[in-house]
């Protein structure tokens, strides 16, 4: 049944993270939080119609770990973007180009997607991403290079920046 949907709540070296999705692919994930309780309280009613199923996610959560212990890391995972517009899909699908460890502009953002003018529309669209890390929004930054907007904060987006290019720097 394809709308049936599955979740995991697990402990990383950075903190709890929370995935849900469907047979169709991820629908959402969080970002670190400090307890298991904090994270299911971010999935808030997608639970009630999830079932618990670590095991469904067992490759995705062994490359999380991977991720947060600071080791290079892809996620090449089929994504499952119901509910969100055609343009959001091309903003996260343009996101999901950008390599490990790099970084680009809103602008280049909004161009890969199609619609080099939609700048603004773009940071939008990366405020509302379900699929942090996954969709590494966290790699966008300002035309001036600057840390802006994101989800989890300034300090995070720096700090994900940082264990990439670490990451990167010890092989």
């Amino acid at each position: 049944m394809s709308d049936e949907l599955y979740y995991a709540v697990f402990s990383t070296a950075a903190g709890w993270v929370g995935i849900l999705g469907s047979a169709n692919g991820l629908r959402h994930a969080t970002l670190p939080e400090k307890s298991a309780e904090t994270v299911r309280g971010t999935f808030a009613d997608s639970l009630k119609n999830a079932v618990a199923s670590p095991r469904h996610f067992a490759s995705l959560i062994e490359r999380y770990r991977a991720y947060f212990a600071g080791r290079l890391v892809e996620f090449p995972d089929k994504l499952d973007f119901t509910g969100a517009t055609p343009f959001q899909q091309s903003i996260w699908e343009a996101t999901r180009r950008i390599p490990f460890g790099e970084t680009r502009s809103y602008a280049w953002v909004a161009a890969g997607a199609g619609n080099p003018k939609a700048v603004r529309a773009a940071g939008q669209a990366l405020g509302r991403n379900p699929l942090p890390i996954i969709v590494p929004c966290h790699r966008v930054l300002g035309s001036d290079g600057a840390l802006t907007g994101f989800s989890g904060g300034i300090k995070m987006k720096g700090w994900l920046l940082s264990l990439e290019e670490n990451a990167l720097m010890n092989g």
